[in-house]
């Protein structure tokens, strides 16, 4: 009697949560009929008339739709590849520190900014890399002309990418240091009775410490290929740089609630849904094999 009393005390616990993700992730999906239908607001979705995948093919035929996919995809893989590099030498070289004090002030520092939205750093961000910004004033003491870094193609992924690391690095880090005082400190005291230097014991005793839960992390980022971080780029893009900063989402946004297609936005949010599942599918499957991840 008292266990199933618990259990309704459990139950009762994870039902507000159950309620949400009802509400916002599993009643929406019955509206991706939208994306088969020419749809009217008007007319409702039981009244709109039923166009099968015309929606899908006239995606592929927008002169866009390639530059679109290219750029999420190509914004992602190179966001992921950084928080995989970044953070890892990070925590390696904080590891390294051994005033307790100190370490763990730092890694309070670097961990604050992932708490920070991005609505607040695109401002910072944009006085940042303004014209008259600081970075500009730098570039003036030696003799370098000023860049506008919001009004190139060049600069600007390299700004998305970089902004986003600075912000997530010191987050992501706390994986690796947490795999990093799972090693056993046997280990350093071999390698260090053998004459081993601080590089050597950090290329034969840290790193393959930390090799699967790399390979783990790395695997798992698969899922989000299709996903170049929405929230950011919606408030740091522009116009003028909307042939290397216009993702899948961004595209989405402005079609469907500013030019009104709805059915468009739709069939364009159901096909990264899918890729993503797939996605998502291989990357446990991956995980699984390699690293022995498992979640059921």
């Amino acid at each position: 009697m008292r266990r199933k009393k618990n259990d309704l005390h459990y139950n009762v616990m994870v039902l507000p949560g159950i309620a949400f993700l009802a509400l916002f992730s599993i009643v929406p999906m019955f509206y991706a009929i939208m994306a088969f239908q020419n749809f009217k607001p008007g007319r409702g979705i039981s009244g709109s008339e039923w166009i099968g995948l015309e929606n899908f093919t006239y995606l592929f035929q927008l002169p866009d739709s390639r530059q679109i996919f290219f750029n999420t995809i190509f914004l992602a893989v190179l966001k992921i590849i950084a928080n995989l590099i970044v953070p890892l030498l990070f925590a390696l070289l904080l590891n390294e520190v051994r005033v307790r004090f100190l370490r763990k002030w730092i890694q309070t520092i670097v961990y604050l900014p992932h708490f920070l939205s991005w609505v607040l750093l695109a401002t910072i961000f944009f006085d940042v890399f303004s014209l008259d910004g600081i970075v500009n004033k730098l570039f003036g003491v030696f003799g370098i002309d000023p860049v506008l870094f919001y009004a190139s193609n060049k600069w600007f992924p390299a700004i998305i990418v970089g902004t986003d690391v600075w912000k997530e690095f010191g987050f992501n880090a706390i994986v690796y240091l947490a795999a990093l005082t799972g090693i056993n400190p046997v280990l350093y005291e071999a390698a260090d009775i053998d004459g081993a230097s601080r590089f050597r014991q950090l290329w034969h005793v840290t790193l393959p410490g930390v090799r699967t839960t790399v390979v783990l992390l790395g695997t798992l980022a698969l899922g989000n290929v299709m996903n170049a971080n929405f929230d950011q780029i919606f408030n740091m893009y522009n116009p003028l740089v909307y042939q290397s900063a216009d993702i899948i989402d961004t595209y989405v946004y402005r079609v469907g609630l500013n030019d009104l297609q709805y059915s468009l936005a739709t069939a364009v949010g159901l096909f990264k849904s899918v890729i993503s599942f797939i996605l998502v599918v291989v990357s446990y499957v991956l995980a699984s094999r390699f690293a022995n991840y498992r979640i059921f």
